[in-house]
């Protein structure tokens, strides 16, 4: 489009709600690149509505004008989602206003904000009322809670309390057309037909703009303990997270796996996070017991567990840590790995779940096939062993290599992503946990999925986005 088609058209939408337009280069610039820089795109202006209304009526506009309508959040996403593509036509709309907690009913436990909200932000007023909302991200201080619901997002403590979506009871959303849904109720029985809330939970913006969401609020607990275990494999964490379901029941909210080698890597970028196990085993799992009867019924019942697993030979040691700060410690060697490994270079990222019950089997074959192909490669595994979530992510075999090198590296993803992923579909797993699909994994997720699967989602698609102005180009690959 030319330049003065361009002005016509800010000036048009200008016009047409109240919020705020951003147009100047410089200012707009942040919110056509994804977080790791690998996406980068163009659009008209970046709207700013402050409320659903706002919403609506920059939707319609888009609608009218055939301009798509590209929804971010705290634009923290890891599968490009958020960023528009290259094209003449492309619209952001920010969410970043509509941050009003609108209701919190403490009887109900429930919790009514905006998309904007962040996730930090939803702690705090979660906190303000005793309550606890048990989503958990490295990102929380910038993600918000429309990109959570929108890409379904997991984190440590899924085991215990279930993903975005099973945290949420209703929605607000404003639709392709430009009409409101006011989905906003806070039942947990709601049996009159179709659940639109769930078309909308991981559709990534695909099918309509969430604007607001009630959640489910918990009881805060009253005590919360931490535990480091070295085990000699995958297999012997597995029959540990069976043990400590077995013995600890709900009360266990966080199950974490994480390789030796990952643990090497937090140490080494970051000094002031020693292992405490170090040398103890091949991996280590992190364990969190959240306990509502207090601290010293938390602390029997952790320390009968890992007397059990030790007499048992499932683990070879443990630390159990006894303050605040020492929990936080321990925290911290699992939430430092991505960035310790980003640290020393580039990496191979995948996202991937299997069947708990297949995991090991999955490390197991699936570390031997790329270490066969690409000797000169590194595994780093770490996840949410609990919900069978990994990050089973690729390194260079040598620290801080050379520029040549990381390219050699990189030209090899292609095939890297090709066998893990085989392997993850041989698995009946998933090639996409908790990241989503966006414009990174789509094309690869089309390879996986039935045919049947495929068209049902773009039945869905195509009834609810007629004229494809939603997020085009994401989670569904094109039709041939």
């Amino acid at each position: 489009m030319s330049d003065d088609a361009d002005r016509r058209a800010r000036e048009s939408l200008a016009a047409t709600f109240t919020g705020r337009l951003l147009t100047d280069d410089d200012a707009i610039a942040p919110m056509l690149v994804d977080w790791r820089g690998r996406y980068r795109g163009r659009a008209l202006a970046v709207a700013m509505p402050e409320d659903s209304a706002g919403v609506a009526a920059v939707v319609r506009w888009c609608r009218e004008h055939r301009y798509a309508v590209v929804p971010q959040g705290g634009n923290t996403g890891l599968s490009g989602a958020a960023t528009p593509d290259d094209g003449p036509r492309n619209l952001v709309l920010s969410l970043a206003r509509m941050k009003r907690v609108r209701a919190i009913d403490t009887a109900g436990n429930t919790i009514t904000v905006e998309a904007g909200c962040t996730l930090g932000e939803l702690h705090a007023a979660a906190e303000g009322v005793d309550r606890l909302f048990p989503l958990s991200l490295p990102s929380q201080g910038s993600c918000t809670i429309g990109g959570n619901l929108s890409t379904n997002a997991g984190g440590t403590q899924v085991l215990r309390y279930g993903n975005a979506r099973e945290l949420c009871l209703g929605l607000e959303v404003v639709t392709a057309d430009g009409e409101i849904w006011p989905g906003l109720r806070g039942l947990r029985k709601d049996n009159t037909g179709y659940d639109l809330r769930d078309l909308f939970i991981g559709a990534e913006g695909t099918l309509g703009v969430i604007t607001a969401a009630t959640l489910k609020l918990f009881p805060r607990p009253a005590a919360q303990l931490t535990a480091l275990a070295a085990v000699a494999s995958v297999e012997n964490a597995t029959r540990l997270l069976e043990l400590a379901q077995r013995r600890l029941a709900s009360s266990l909210t966080a199950f974490e796996l994480m390789s030796a080698f990952c643990l090497g890597l937090v140490e080494r970028v970051y000094p002031h996070c020693p292992n405490p196990l170090a040398g103890a085993g091949e991996y280590f799992v992190l364990l969190e017991c959240s306990d509502a009867e207090g601290e010293a019924h938390a602390t029997a019942l952790f320390e009968g567990l890992l007397a059990e697993a030790i007499d048992a030979g499932l683990v070879a040691d443990a630390a159990l840590a006894d303050s605040i700060a020492r929990s936080r410690a321990l925290w911290a060697l699992r939430e430092n790995i991505s960035e310790a490994q980003a640290a020393i270079g580039k990496n191979i990222k995948h996202d991937i779940s299997v069947p708990i019950s297949s995991i090991a089997r999955f490390i197991e074959s699936t570390n031997a096939e790329l270490l066969r192909r690409f000797p000169d490669i590194r595994m780093v595994v770490f996840g949410h062993l609990g919900d069978g979530n990994l990050h089973y992510n690729v390194s260079p075999a040598v620290d801080h290599a050379d520029d040549q090198a990381q390219a050699a590296f990189l030209a090899r993803q292609a095939d890297i992503n090709r066998i893990t992923h085989d392997a993850v579909a041989a698995f009946d797993g998933s090639i996409s946990a908790e990241h989503g699909l966006g414009v990174l994994r789509r094309d690869e997720a089309a390879r996986y999925k039935s045919p049947v699967e495929r068209a049902l989602m773009w039945r869905i698609k195509e009834a609810l986005d007629p004229q494809d102005i939603m997020n085009p180009g994401k989670v569904l690959s094109p039709r041939t």
